[in-house]
């Protein structure tokens, strides 16, 4: 798994999350818990660039460690969205697919950079 593919599935996941975020202001006038969403699921694609220029490898960890922190707290703000009826099944289970993706994405990358300490 390259670096490259948590950058590219981070930043497109962070885009349905913006979109998202509109789509339950508008159409369910949601304020509280989408700016939740907002906040942590468009955290994981911005510290997941950061990553990229760490200045070493424990900057690196780090930026993503909190990557995978906010993909964990995003996906919990999914599935009280859903569990609340924001979201119906079909959308939940599309961006749901999404943050398994990422988050099996950068547990896979924590884990080998674990590894080879």
């Amino acid at each position: 798994m390259s670096n490259n593919t948590s950058v590219e599935k981070s930043f497109a996941f962070a885009i349905r999350i913006v979109n998202l975020y509109k789509y339950l202001k508008e159409n369910h006038n949601e304020h509280v818990l989408s700016k939740q969403l907002l906040r942590s699921g468009t955290s994981i694609g911005a510290n997941v660039a950061e990553a990229q220029r760490g200045q070493s490898k424990a900057d690196f960890v780090a930026k993503m460690s909190i990557a995978l922190k906010e993909a964990n707290e995003t996906q919990y703000w999914i599935k009280l969205l859903y569990k609340t009826e924001y979201l119906n099944k079909s959308q939940y289970e599309s961006i749901n697919t999404d943050i398994n993706e990422l988050i099996s994405i950068l547990t896979a990358i924590c884990k080998t950079i674990n590894f080879n300490k």
